[in-house]
């Protein structure tokens, strides 16, 4: 959380000024971008495909609808958008990171997705979107890494539509002693040597993970979603909590 008397934000363990945090996390994901896919299925074994896969599933998402697809990265959610959106719909892929926008484009592309999709690089705290556009929202592993969570959740609120929904997945924090145990071990001593083995690069996933236990835990996400004006907020436990996947309504 931010500290408004020091003006200093967290950067996975450490404490930087709150100004840096946004270039600092840049050369991470600046440094992940190439192997961003092969990583997420060996660090996940394949399971954030079942999450994603879940959490459109939970979209209502249909023909014709706009759809934002924050931190969207390298397309796995705006693939499966695309198709549902049809013609007559869109999807934006917006992502803070241009070298994560450019392999997402690249990757899309490969895959026959144009037409009906728009890459925009854009900070999610000041969304560069009018009021009331998207029918559906999402921010899929992308909120931890953001510096002002609640001035983010209150830009997606303002460019959601009326009767639109924002859906957060996440990494959160397990449900039980023995799990969270399990997954410090993985996530410190694994996640790093993985990074320096396939992306040559093991500081890049220490913050990943060390992000990942800064990040507000399922209650109180849910609550700062509601402070921005989202009603019926709730949360789906994935994983044991490991995931969770948040949802909220504009009314």
């Amino acid at each position: 959380m931010q500290d408004d008397q020091k003006n200093t934000t967290h950067f996975g363990f450490k404490e930087i000024p709150a100004d840096e945090k946004v270039q600092a996390v840049a050369q991470v994901f600046h440094s992940v971008a190439a192997k961003y896919d092969i990583m997420n299925d060996l660090m996940s074994g394949g399971v954030h495909r079942l999450w994603k896969r879940h959490t459109i599933s939970q979209s209502g998402v249909r023909a014709g609808n706009k759809v934002l697809d924050i931190a969207g990265g390298t397309g796995d959610l705006t693939l499966k958008f695309s198709r549902l959106v049809g013609r007559e719909g869109q999807v934006i892929l917006a992502d803070i990171n241009d070298s994560m926008l450019k392999v997402g484009r690249d990757k899309l592309a490969n895959q026959g997705v144009v037409g009906n999709v728009k890459f925009v690089q854009a900070n999610a705290e000041e969304l560069p979107f009018p009021d009331n556009t998207f029918d559906c929202i999402t921010i899929a592993f992308g909120l931890r890494n953001v510096t002002d969570k609640s001035k983010a959740l209150a830009s997606m609120y303002r460019v959601l539509k009326p009767g639109g929904r924002l859906l957060v997945l996440e990494f959160s924090k397990p449900e039980s002693e023995v799990l969270s145990k399990i997954y410090d071990q993985y996530s410190f001593r694994l996640l790093p040597a993985m990074g320096k083995l396939i992306a040559n690069d093991a500081d890049s996933y220490r913050y990943l993970a060390e992000s990942i236990r800064m990040h507000p835990d399922q209650e109180t996400l849910k609550s700062m979603m509601e402070e921005v004006g989202f009603e019926r907020s709730s949360y789906q436990n994935l994983t044991g909590g490991i995931v969770a996947l948040h949802k909220g309504f504009k009314f």
